[in-house]
């Protein structure tokens, strides 16, 4: 059955998504557009909601698939009941094992953090999660991002770049970057 499925997916997903929602990313794609349960445009489509809208980006993530993957799976779980159920349960799976790991290690973690052992783990964790970000950011430079014809890719590739200067070096307000992206896209395409 999907439910039990998408519990499995986002369980592993909520247990080694280290880094936050940006490094899992990479983890949601493979175990949920995989199978097939979503398309890429989807997946794509659902990273830039996820973004958007207040909240970490995982869990956001994961109430969305929850809601669309059921519908997308079979067409006798088109009514909103099962999406509703696959939002609920998504999300319950990708909190869970955060929530559990936190209850039952932070006491020891506290007690123990000028160990070697606990600052080696946490150095050697560091570089992977910024592995799994860059690898977020490839992920996501695909055709449904950039745009199939070179017009569009070009366009998408100065937009990606302005976006990024103004952000970065200039210190412009991200919301402020969002706002002109939007009216440019508007403006573009």
């Amino acid at each position: 059955m999907i439910y039990l499925k998408l519990i499995w997916s986002y369980l592993k997903i909520g247990l080694f998504g280290f880094g936050g929602g940006y490094a899992m990313l990479s983890l949601i794609e493979r175990e949920i557009v995989g199978p097939g349960w979503i398309t890429e445009q989807m997946f794509t489509d659902i990273v830039a909601i996820s973004q958007m809208t207040p909240g970490p980006i995982g869990i956001n993530s994961a109430t969305y698939i929850g809601y669309v993957a059921p519908a997308e799976y079979s067409e006798a779980f088109s009514s909103p009941i099962y999406g509703i159920l696959g939002s609920l349960a998504c999300t319950f799976a990708v909190v869970l094992p955060s929530f559990l790991l936190v209850a039952f290690t932070s006491h020891l973690i506290h007690r123990h953090k000028e160990s070697v052992v606990v600052r080696g783990i946490f150095a050697g964790l560091r570089p992977v999660v910024v592995g799994l970000i860059a690898s977020a950011a490839l992920l996501l430079m695909n055709s449904a991002n950039f745009g199939e014809t070179s017009y569009q890719v070009i366009w998408s590739i100065i937009l990606c770049a302005s976006a990024f200067a103004l952000v970065y070096w200039v210190k412009w307000h991200p919301i402020l970057i969002i706002c002109l992206a939007g009216f440019a896209g508007w403006l573009i395409y």
